[in-house]
């Protein structure tokens, strides 16, 4: 990838070659895919996690609150990610030895194809769904689910038996070297599985989990250490499905999965 700034354009470009076509995004105009939580947030929830919490500090006389007296805002944030709102998670969602997010992913631009598929009754992506995708061959795949009202930004998903991908489907994307794999669902698993989490076992390429025996752990060298999934992200209508490189942005903190921030820039080709 080369970064350049465009003193015709005024901004700041970066280069990148996909399949052997070179082309370029244009880093002023972002594209966040990304829902928030707070106060003033989306705070989506998923397996009936609390929302998360901003409570002012209290330490002696100190308030950490402008608004109740105190010289700063100073706020104590209780959350957990799997279920307050975007975030991606790393193989050490399902390895007993504790593996971080920090610790597989290095670097934070990619390539990225947008897909849009409408769930059918059942609930799920299948394998069949995934083989009719015209997939491009791009670090990472985003998908999103239909219809797409701008609700979801706020849903409740607990106890409402959320959209799922099959274990053969995230086989089928892995296999396809896949890296990076943003959805819009809580999980990528169904909400009560047994505790087996086989679609996560497949994208991570990983014996699968039986409530008697779970994965200690996963060499460096494996093939998908560095892959990672993001869930509960919101897509807007519009995005065009195609081609986007993407800045995952994430918090630099010790666990398998944190609070994220997907940023995606439209590509141009540059044949265009």
């Amino acid at each position: 990838m080369i970064y350049q700034k465009n003193p015709q354009l005024c901004c700041v470009q970066i280069h990148h070659s996909i399949q052997g076509i070179s082309g370029w995004a244009d880093l002023s105009k972002p594209l966040d895919i990304s829902l928030s939580t707070g106060p003033l947030g989306d705070n989506p929830n998923a397996y009936s996690i609390n929302e998360a919490s901003f409570n002012p500090i209290r330490v002696g006389d100190f308030i950490g609150s402008i608004a109740m007296g105190g010289s700063a805002n100073c706020e104590v944030l209780t959350l957990c990610a799997h279920g307050n709102a975007t975030h991606t998670e790393c193989v050490g969602h399902i390895t007993k030895n504790r593996i971080g997010l920090g610790d597989v992913l290095k670097q934070f631009w990619f390539s990225a194809q947008l897909i849009s598929m409408t769930l059918s009754d059942r609930g799920f992506v299948s394998l069949g769904d995934a083989n009719q995708w015209n997939l491009l061959g791009c670090d990472a795949l985003v998908v999103r689910s239909l219809p797409n009202g701008k609700d979801k930004r706020s849903q409740n998903w607990s106890g409402n038996e959320p959209p799922y991908f099959t274990p053969d489907a995230l086989a089928y994307l892995r296999d396809l070297g896949i890296q990076h794999l943003l959805t819009d669902f809580p999980s990528v698993d169904p909400e009560s599985d047994e505790g087996k989490l086989q679609a996560h076992h497949e994208w991570w390429g990983l014996p699968q989990r039986s409530m008697a025996g779970i994965t200690e752990t996963i060499p460096l060298q494996h093939p998908r250490f560095s892959s990672t999934i993001t869930e509960l992200i919101f897509v807007p209508d519009s995005l065009f499905d195609g081609v986007y490189m993407l800045n995952l942005q994430i918090p630099n903190l010790c666990t398998d999965a944190v609070p994220s921030r997907p940023v995606l820039y439209a590509w141009n080709t540059d044949k265009q």
